[in-house]
């Protein structure tokens, strides 16, 4: 009796496990084939021509934010802080060393740049910024100390009008011959 009862068990696993196997591929082809048809095709927008690049320029810079930037660039603290910018695009450019020599543990009353530092490099304060903080990324940064003598690698540099510095994206920080800072590339990123 026993045997007769394992041997239904068994013949009924492999007809299920039969049907399992041949059921989706007999019945989930011409599913698939509803679905896909049903499915809108997506238009790819195509890019936009020099001209209408151009044109939505143009527009920005009529409207009030663009005024303003326009103006603070033509004010003397602009004029510094672009000044600032050209005389390390070509190391930022080429992600070679720059020698920096920190300032301030903190960034300026209000900023919003997350976890950074002020260094004087070639006579001329920057923001160095790490962005917002994250666990333990920072630890060895915060061993800094105001006159350390840092060796810097980045990638950017940009501005903000809020600011009186240029901000430098911190990339890449190296004290006495010891790398305490190399940001991780963005998984699945550029």
């Amino acid at each position: 009796m026993k045997k007769i009862i394992y041997a239904l068990i068994i013949s009924l696993v492999v007809v299920s496990g039969l049907v399992f196997i041949f059921a989706p591929s007999a019945y989930g082809s011409s599913a698939n084939r509803e679905i896909k048809e049903e499915i809108p095709k997506k238009s790819i927008p195509k890019p936009h021509s020099a001209a209408e690049n151009n044109a939505e320029l143009k527009k920005w810079e009529a409207s009030p934010d663009g005024v303003k930037l326009k103006k603070w660039k033509a004010s003397p603290a602009g004029r510094k802080v672009l000044g600032d910018i050209a005389k390390i695009s070509k190391s930022v450019r080429d992600f070679t060393n720059m020698e920096g020599t920190v300032t301030a543990l903190s960034l300026p009353p209000g900023s919003r740049l997350g976890f950074g530092i002020i260094v004087n490099i070639n006579g001329e304060d920057y923001i160095l910024s790490f962005g917002s903080i994250k666990s333990n990324e920072y630890q060895q940064l915060h061993s800094l100390k105001v006159n350390d003598k840092i060796i810097i690698r980045s990638h950017s540099v940009s501005f903000a009008p809020k600011y009186y510095f240029s901000i430098i994206s911190g990339d890449y920080v190296e004290r006495d011959g010891k790398i305490i800072y190399k940001r991780v590339p963005n998984k699945g990123g550029c």
